[in-house]
């Protein structure tokens, strides 16, 4: 028997961050999309449940596309069972504009509620909705079957022992010595796993899709199998699936001292790790530079924007002063470097912006905040 467990998939959400308009209608469709793989491969692959924990959709105010979509999905997969618990995000407008509910999609509120997953009534899967009254003391309220095998299921933040904002936080001591075999979470958006005592794990399968430069590199749902003779949990498999992802790209260019260094820089690191076309890249320029050093990130931008499917270039470098080498020259600009020297209420990081801007002044060139 194998089980998939996903969540915060976040359908609806605008896709809008730095990317065109264009662009992001194009990867809000797409989040959609790979919604529907992800069950074309369970049904691809035999597996005959689907656990969404929370976050289904981005905003209550779902659209009648998104919510027709998926409610053809589970509809159009009448031999998969899809248990959704709704997290933060979901606020009961996608169950609300449901109408009736299908056969096949299985629900949960504020109290805990239990699912037979298997024909031998052996593996069993419990789950609740975390509000401000039911959080802070789910230990407490939750009884399992220590012989049965127990999935359960929330959407909230781990931590150690409860938090402030109970209606989002998970405390796992509280779950711990409790039967649990698998604690299926959903609320962090990247992979993570741990141990939650000697019997059980917790996981975050993490999104689908990553939406922003905070969730970049691999995205995708975890398979969970459970052998047909024990009924225990066997293994349990990642399988990224997202339509494109997202890198940050990290560039030394202290020593550059134009831009066309720089754009070089780029180039060797871009091909050092062969990221796919499809991409979408976020190019961070660290280090500290020389303050003569020209620096045109509008220009990097756009060389390397016909690489990727989106490029954006954030320059994260500071800039450095060799003040020895302005010791004695009586130029215009070694006298204004002498002079920025000597502010005393300018930090030495200051003191070197300022020195940046104005030997670009000096020079002719145009001056261009970073």
């Amino acid at each position: 028997m194998r089980i998939i467990h996903c969540a915060d998939i976040h359908l609806d959400s605008k896709m809008d961050t730095h990317i065109s308009k264009e662009q992001a209608k194009e990867r809000k469709a797409e989040l959609l999309h790979t919604f529907s793989r992800m069950v074309d491969y369970a049904e691809l692959n035999g597996i005959g449940t689907i656990l969404i924990a929370g976050d289904l959709f981005d905003t209550k105010n779902v659209s009648a596309t998104a919510r027709n979509h998926v409610r053809a999905v589970i509809t159009g997969h009448p031999q998969i069972r899809f248990f959704y618990l709704q997290g933060n995000h979901d606020e009961g407008s996608f169950v609300s504009g449901l109408g009736e509910v299908p056969d096949n999609l299985y629900l949960f509120d504020g109290a805990w509620k239990s699912y037979v997953l298997d024909e031998d009534g052996m593996v069993i899967l419990t789950g609740l909705e975390l509000n401000k009254e039911n959080a802070g003391a789910l230990g407490n309220t939750l009884t399992l079957d220590m012989e049965k095998t127990n999935l359960v299921m929330l959407h909230g933040q781990e931590a150690e022992y409860e938090g402030k904002d109970k209606a989002e936080m998970i405390p796992l001591a509280g779950l711990k010595n409790k039967g649990i075999d698998y604690l299926a979470l959903g609320h962090i958006h990247f992979y993570k796993e741990g141990a939650l005592d000697a019997r059980g794990v917790y996981c975050y399968p993490g999104c689908l899709e990553g939406r922003g430069f905070d969730e970049c590199g691999e995205h995708g749902f975890v398979v969970l199998e459970i052998d047909d003779s024990t009924k225990r949990i066997a293994g349990r498999e990642f399988v990224p699936i997202a339509s494109r992802r997202l890198y940050t790209i990290t560039v030394d260019i202290s020593d550059c001292l134009t831009t066309a260094e720089i754009l070089q820089a780029m180039e060797e690191r871009t091909k050092e790790l062969d990221y796919s076309a499809d991409s979408l890249i976020q190019y961070e320029l660290v280090g500290n530079v020389d303050a003569a050093a020209e620096k045109n990130t509008e220009l990097l931008q756009k060389q390397m924007e016909n690489r990727f499917y989106f490029v954006r270039v954030k320059d994260l470098s500071k800039y450095r002063v060799d003040y020895s080498m302005f010791e004695l020259d009586k130029s215009l600009k070694g006298e204004f470097i002498r002079h920025v020297k000597a502010q005393a209420d300018l930090s030495e990081e200051e003191k070197a912006a300022v020195i940046h801007y104005g030997i670009q002044a000096l020079t002719g060139e145009e001056i261009i905040e970073i």
